[in-house]
């Protein structure tokens, strides 16, 4: 992930003073996860650009230490390394002192306002590219999007990942603050356990912005990632006036969610997975993409269910898996019997690895095209459970949705949505390179010509 910041403020070079960094060096930092670097691709007077780099290790994250309940161990995302909270805690490692607004040798230039122009690469736009226009324009920036795949300039779908450049006249320190908080917004996820010092963290950054910000409630609720109570905490100091007020609005379904409700799918879809595990004979099962727990909430009713495993790279859903299961709680599952890992499907996890089956329900569409042949090497390569059981959305039977535009998928995080005979394609592929055995089936109401809304495959390894 990449972060550039220039001016032609003149001498140019005066942006060393305040970042704290001599332009005729690399300047590098170690952090739990990597490594920043930052360097100068130009430094003379009419014009000084200062490049934040950020090299993060996976073999590092896999060996660090997480949270005290598990949930953070082993992180490893199976998104691209993108501009996230990782990007906000190297800022914060390497331009500490440039984001406080101090410079010995230049502190009127610390508090002027001189021209800045900003690159941050590759940027999640995760609520669209409207939502980067929505954050940074209302602070004065001029704002710059464009798609990082090579698309151009952005029209008709929104890209997952964008270029943004921001051009404009602002204090540095003000430029550095407006970054820290809004790349983790924007990505609308941490890699980190947030607690009461991410409230500190965002009154002290969002000082004198945040406040009037127009969006400053969604913000408020995206940095810290959707805690009900840290936000109307943070909101209260923010803005008294909103004690009384709610923070966050009723919970409403995902776009999927919503948008299947009427034919009662998701019920269909994991009642059809719980069966097709029942018939299977496993005991130990890993549900892989867990999210908030859904499909475990209905195994860990089953008395034949010996041991459960939910993984997901998500460590927001894991955590109201965690609520939904009553984990450590009175009523919930006995120690033992249910364990949530945070980690990445695309990566070898030897924690889950010995397990009788394993579930991917509505998850390989979420992930990109060129990530699915690391999937089938971790799952059915590495882990080789003798059942697997993968279920994913008919695109045939979208044409069915009438509030589905067409050519739309159910979900905007979709990164494919596959017909019939793509499915059983790779489902056959995938048997046959890894000696298993697949049989399909439909989950939902069968349309004569465009099949069921949800398509199901087993695999059975061969000889098991």
């Amino acid at each position: 992930m990449f972060l550039s910041v220039a001016t032609t403020h003149r001498p140019a070079t005066d942006l060393g003073f305040l970042l704290h960094k001599h332009p005729e060096r690399v300047h590098e930092t170690e952090l739990p996860f990597g490594k920043a670097f930052v360097f100068y691709p130009r430094a003379d007077d009419e014009r000084c650009e200062a490049a934040l780099v950020l090299d993060v290790d996976p073999v590092g994250l896999v060996r660090g230490k997480g949270r005290s309940d598990g949930l953070l161990d082993h992180y490893v995302n199976d998104r691209p390394y993108a501009a996230s909270s990782f990007l906000s805690v190297a800022m914060g490692r390497a331009l500490r002192t440039a984001m406080s607004g101090a410079s010995r040798d230049r502190p009127e230039l610390a508090e002027t306002e001189i021209p800045l122009e900003v690159t941050v690469t590759p940027l999640p736009a995760r609520g669209g590219v409207h939502l980067v226009h929505d954050l940074f324009e209302p602070l004065g920036w001029s704002v710059e999007t464009m798609a990082v795949d090579g698309g151009g300039a952005i029209t008709g779908k929104t890209p997952t990942y964008v270029t943004l450049k921001l051009s404009g006249r602002a204090r540095l320190s003000a430029l550095l603050n407006h970054l820290y908080v809004l790349i983790p917004v924007l990505d609308d996820d941490k890699h980190y356990w947030v607690g009461d010092d991410e409230v500190a963290k965002l009154l002290k950054r969002g000082e004198g912005w945040l406040e009037p910000h127009p969006a400053r409630d969604m913000i408020v609720r995206r940095y810290l990632i959707h805690r009900r109570a840290l936000a109307r905490e943070a909101l209260e100091r923010i803005a008294p006036e909103t004690r009384e007020e709610a923070v966050e609005p009723q919970a409403r379904p995902a776009p999927e969610d919503a948008l299947e409700a009427p034919l009662r799918l998701n019920d269909e879809r994991l009642a059809a997975v719980v069966e097709a595990l029942r018939a299977s004979g496993a005991h130990a099962i890993a549900d892989l993409g867990c999210g908030e727990g859904r499909l475990l909430q209905r195994l860990v009713r089953e008395r034949w269910v010996e041991r459960l495993i939910g993984v997901d790279a998500a460590a927001r859903d894991l955590e109201w898996a965690s609520k939904r299961l009553k984990l450590q709680m009175a009523g919930g599952p006995p120690d033992g019997r249910m364990t949530l890992l945070h980690g990445s499907l695309t990566y070898r996890d030897r924690r889950w690895e010995d397990v009788d089956a394993a579930a991917l329900v509505e998850v390989i569409e979420h992930l990109d095209a060129d990530r699915l042949p690391a999937l089938a090497k971790v799952v059915f390569g590495a882990a080789r459970p003798a059942t697997v059981v993968v279920t994913t959305p008919n695109a045939e039977y979208n044409a069915l949705f009438p509030n589905l535009a067409p050519g739309a998928m159910r979900h905007p995080d979709h990164r494919f949505e596959w017909t019939r005979a793509q499915f059983r394609d790779w489902a056959a592929r995938i048997a046959g390179d890894f000696g298993y055995e697949v049989t399909f089936s439909d989950i939902g109401a069968l349309d004569e010509a465009l099949g069921a809304p949800t398509q199901m495959a087993v695999f059975t390894r061969a000889g098991s």
